[in-house]
C-alpha cells in the first residue's frame, strides 16, 4: 500500500485569490452581489471538508491530471510547498457549493487523495 502523501496549506488565503473570487463571481452575480460574497469570505473562519464531498457538493467534474494547473498544484504537493485554502460560496438557489477559488488544488488533492480534509472558507 502507498504511503499518503502530506498536504500543506497555508494559515489564510492569498490576496490574489479574492481578486480570483471577485473576477469568478462577477460572471455569476452583479458587482454588488459579488463584492458582498468576497467580502463575507474575508471575515468567514476556516472550515475543514473532505476532497469527495466537495466535490459532490458542486456538482463539479474531476479535472485530469494532464491539466496544466492541475499539474502544477500536484508539484506543490509532491515538493511539500503549502497550498491556498479553498473559497467556496454556498448557492442555496441552487442547492450546491461555488468554488469560487480553488478549484484546480481540489483537483490535485483529490487525486492524491479524495478523503483528504481540505481547509476552506464559505460563505
Amino acid at each position: 500500500m502507498s504511503e499518503k502523501i502530506e498536504i500543506k496549506w497555508l494559515s489564510e488565503p492569498e490576496e490574489h485569490n479574492y481578486s480570483a473570487v471577485q473576477s469568478y463571481l462577477s460572471l455569476i452575480y452583479d458587482e454588488q452581489t459579488a463584492t458582498s460574497y468576497v467580502s463575507k469570505l474575508k471575515r468567514a473562519s476556516i472550515s475543514g471538508f473532505k476532497a469527495k464531498d466537495i466535490f459532490r457538493a458542486s456538482g463539479l467534474s474531476l479535472l485530469g491530471i494532464s491539466n496544466a494547473h492541475v499539474e502544477k498544484d500536484q508539484k506543490k504537493i509532491e515538493s511539500g510547498r503549502e497550498l491556498s485554502l479553498l473559497l467556496l460560496i454556498r448557492d442555496s438557489a441552487s442547492g450546491k457549493v461555488i468554488i469560487a477559488d480553488g478549484y484546480h488544488r481540489l483537483c490535485a488533492v483529490y487525486s492524491c487523495d479524495e478523503d483528504a480534509m481540505i481547509p476552506c472558507k464559505i460563505a
